[in-house]
């Protein structure tokens, strides 16, 4: 997904505090996807989110107190 997303011109933030992941995500600028291979994971998106909408993540609706630090 890394490489979809730089070869796309999209930001992409990866994230992991694994030394071996993090070598991972850095393993992405040695080669280009396929035409077909980018079409294939375009195809992916549904238009159906995954998950709440922003709007709805609130304190009240999940009850997690946010740290100060």
């Amino acid at each position: 997904m890394l490489r979809w997303h730089l070869q796309e011109g999209r930001s992409a933030i990866p994230k992991s505090v694994k030394p071996a992941r993090i070598a991972e995500n850095f393993d992405v600028f040695d080669f280009d996807l396929t035409g077909d291979e980018l079409r294939l994971i375009d195809a992916l998106d549904r238009g159906v989110r995954g998950g709440p909408e922003p709007e709805a993540i609130t304190l009240e609706a999940f009850g997690r107190d946010i740290p100060e630090e």
